[in-house]
């Protein structure tokens, strides 16, 4: 019974711990490292990339930026699986005149690239990133689009609402290791009374009480009533 209960009672559980890392704003959302990605499949006409920035703001967010290897695998998978329109997507990424270099929309640093062997060309003025889907590198375009068939949006979890987070799966975790062990404890416990209740019962009930007198003093009072003494 015990063995049979302990699965039922650990689902729950390990639903509070999964619930406990659903940081993201709906189920539409994709969690991946300390960020929540969404891709909104709308064909738009726009007059400039601020109307896609603004797409993404009106969902909490921003335009995607990225920033390791690992995350720019995520989102080229994540597109394989989604993404219906051309080979290039627009990245959160613009070039600044003022300092010469490329900048994220979200104005987070620039701490990695995968760009494909392009000529710059001379002029970068109203240039922006596009990641290929198929190879998931970078090229070089211009930002003046006059339509776009999709747009990856990117926004952080809250630092404080990541540490809560975090102290969810502990305390989850701690239940979950509790519970386990009380369980394993009552049932080594419930065995070791039920192997003690059998065994009085059967000394109870199965040995017989023992005669104050062997055979050989049964025999001797036996053969002395055969025959009894008389008197005159």
């Amino acid at each position: 019974m015990l063995r049979a209960a302990l699965p039922a009672l650990l689902v729950p559980l390990l639903g509070l711990a999964a619930a406990a890392v659903a940081d993201c704003p709906s189920s539409s959302w994709i969690q991946f490292q300390d960020s929540c990605y969404i891709f909104l499949q709308e064909a738009i006409n726009v007059e400039s990339i601020e109307d896609v920035r603004n797409q993404c703001m009106d969902h909490g967010a921003d335009m995607i930026s990225i920033h390791n290897e690992e995350e720019n695998a995520f989102i080229l998978d994540t597109l394989k699986k989604q993404w219906k329109g051309s080979d290039d997507i627009l990245l959160g990424m613009f070039y600044d005149t003022d300092d010469a270099s490329f900048k994220w929309f979200d104005h987070s640093n620039m701490t990695f690239d995968k760009w494909t062997d392009q000529d710059d060309g001379e002029d970068l003025v109203d240039t922006c990133a596009f990641l290929h889907i198929k190879t998931g590198e970078w090229t070089k375009g211009n930002c003046e689009v006059s339509s776009v068939e999709g747009t990856l949006c990117k926004t952080a979890i809250p630092y404080k609402r990541k540490y809560l987070s975090d102290n969810h799966i502990l305390i989850s975790a701690l239940v979950i290791a509790s519970t386990v062990i009380l369980t394993v404890l009552g049932a080594i416990i419930w065995f070791l009374y039920k192997r003690h209740s059998d065994s009085h019962f059967t000394t109870v009930f199965s040995t017989a009480p023992e005669s104050p007198y062997n055979e050989d003093c049964v025999l001797v009072v036996a053969e002395e009533n055969e025959y009894p003494v008389q008197f005159d």
